[in-house]
């Protein structure tokens, strides 16, 4: 994620957001693997297998991190995806990731970590909506 320019990365956080303009906009401009994460984060399954299926396991991987899956964790370790990691432990409040990331001047994402635990504090699940 460090190799996007800045403007993608606001686009990227902007779709977490649910701006479904700028998801449209990332789909037809080259960065679909941003469009997928963003979905993949918001609880997408189809988005979470097209991350896999086309080249960006390390996405998925880091989506299951951010849900804090233990061997998606270790995935990415394996496949050294450090900052991804850091990433997805600052996503879990982890505060020394968020140090991290403050210390090398990557407020961006502690922007995008900021959109991506809005989201998910602000879900809830409804039992009544259980589709059988």
């Amino acid at each position: 994620m460090l190799n996007y320019p800045p403007k993608i990365l606001i686009a990227f956080g902007e779709t977490i957001s649910g701006n479904d303009q700028i998801h449209k906009w990332l789909l037809s401009n080259g960065y679909p693997e941003l469009a997928a994460l963003s979905n993949a984060i918001r609880g997408s399954e189809d988005a979470f297998h097209w991350l896999i299926k086309n080249g960006f396991p390390q996405f998925g991987a880091l989506d299951h991190a951010i849900d804090g899956d233990l061997n998606a964790r270790k995935w990415l370790v394996n496949n050294n995806f450090h900052f991804l990691l850091i990433f997805a432990d600052a996503c879990n409040n982890n505060q020394d990731a968020k140090n991290w990331l403050l210390s090398r001047d990557l407020q961006i994402f502690i922007v995008l970590v900021k959109k991506i635990v809005d989201f998910r504090d602000n879900q809830y699940f409804d039992y009544h909506k259980i589709h059988f």
